[in-house]
């Protein structure tokens, strides 16, 4: 994770709506300032071009954050093994459906691309973008796969693609989970000594 100015850059990687799930960090809102929305939605445009050059005034922030929470909570209840709120499934629901869309199918050469054209304000496009992921998630069997950081000081989620993951990222929590795991090895050692 990059450090500008002492904020954390989001992580990103996930399916979508985990990814936004985790722009809430146990070191603050990264999703803050529309300014912010719109670096986040920068670095998901490889992966979702519909992102791509997307304005992220005050309404699309609002639309961001209202899914987030709906999808934090439905991730949440299923991490500790309840149902997901009635309101949270409302919510993404009416999400999705403010803004609907039309599929357009074309062949590009060497397969079959999928783009989904919605109606509506900027801003409830991007919720139906952002609900729509995490509907995708939600029915998807591997939701079976969602896990919660080992790092006792994260609180971000993933889709564990193997059964031994057990951190956000490797690199994050990790490589510091190791070094700490080490330190206490080593000093136990000198004071055996």
């Amino acid at each position: 994770m990059i450090s500008i100015m002492n904020t954390p850059s989001p992580l990103v990687g996930e399916p979508l709506a985990i990814d936004l799930v985790n722009t809430l960090t146990g070191e603050g809102d990264l999703l803050a300032t529309p300014e912010q929305l719109g670096t986040w939605l920068a670095l998901e445009t490889p992966r979702y071009p519909a992102f791509a050059g997307h304005r992220s005034g005050r309404p699309a922030l609002a639309a961001a954050l209202a899914v987030r929470e709906h999808a934090a909570a439905a991730f949440s209840a299923l991490l500790e093994g309840r149902r997901p709120p009635e309101a949270a499934l409302r919510g993404l629901a009416a999400a999705v459906n403010a803004a609907p869309g039309r599929v357009r199918l074309a062949w590009e050469g060497t397969a079959v691309t999928a783009t989904v054209e919605r109606d509506g304000t900027a801003a409830e496009r991007l919720a139906a973008d952002l609900a729509q992921a995490a509907v995708d998630v939600l029915i998807s069997p591997d939701v079976a796969k969602l896990k919660r950081c080992g790092a006792d000081d994260c609180v971000l989620i993933f889709l564990a693609a193997h059964p031994r993951r057990q951190w956000c990222s490797a690199e994050r929590c990790g490589n510091r989970v190791r070094v700490a795991r080490h330190y206490r090895r080593r000093k136990a050692d000198r004071a055996k000594d």
